[in-house]
């Protein structure tokens, strides 16, 4: 069973195992719930779509149409295509 040591400063640093389980990293945040019983339960905390609003650009002032988009994708899959059939040969 994983172990933490907690700090004078009230810290604790999550083995690698529990980390891993709950898939959280440097900077995530983490929820505890106190249970009835007395037991805590740890839990990712969910995150917000929110921080991340604003960060793409448009790539073109007005858009691209599904035209544009479905020729780009199947100019890539054409390409791809060619590409595991240089490989094969």
């Amino acid at each position: 069973m994983p172990k933490a040591t907690l700090t004078s400063k009230g810290q604790l640093t999550l083995p690698k195992e529990v980390r891993s389980r709950l898939g959280v990293a440097a900077g995530d945040q983490v929820d505890f719930t106190i249970e009835s019983d007395g037991s805590i339960k740890v839990a990712a905390a969910k995150r917000s779509a929110a921080p991340l609003f604003g960060m793409l650009q448009p790539t073109s002032p007005g858009g691209i149409s599904v035209e544009d988009m479905d020729r780009e994708i199947a100019a890539r899959a054409a390409a791809d295509d060619q590409r595991i059939r240089d490989q094969k040969s």
